[in-house]
């Protein structure tokens, strides 16, 4: 089993910046990809961006490509998402996600696995 536990949420104005932190604990040598969702209230959970854990490999949502950074993970298992030039329509619960198959960055959440909390994120215009 794998345990994710988020961090770093909160309320920010527009063009703002945060950092969430995704802790993974358990067997974390079952993990092949770790990811960022967030879901909008009355949308679809939806792909924010994906890291493969044992080169770095990274993938993003177009809407976030070139504002948002996925790093990690670092020495304590974590895993970070650094989001820049925050805009009212990134609010969201954003939930960290990690997938022990062998295929590459998947958009789709049902490939993953195991899931964090979550952590609500707030912009303001």
């Amino acid at each position: 089993q794998v345990q994710l536990v988020e961090s770093g949420g909160g309320l920010v104005q527009a063009g703002g910046s945060l950092r969430l932190s995704c802790a993974a604990s358990g067997d974390t040598f079952m993990m092949n990809i770790m990811a960022w969702f967030r879901q909008a209230p009355g949308k679809e959970r939806e792909f924010v961006a994906g890291i493969r854990w044992s080169s770095g490999l990274t993938r993003y949502a177009d809407s976030v490509m070139g504002r948002f950074t996925i790093s990690g993970p670092n020495a304590k298992n974590t895993v970070y998402l650094q989001m820049n030039s925050l805009a009212p329509d990134d609010t969201a619960v954003y939930y960290c996600a990690a997938d022990s198959g062998g295929i590459g960055i998947q958009f789709s959440a049902r490939v993953y696995d195991y899931w964090g909390q979550g952590t609500q994120v707030t912009v303001s215009s």
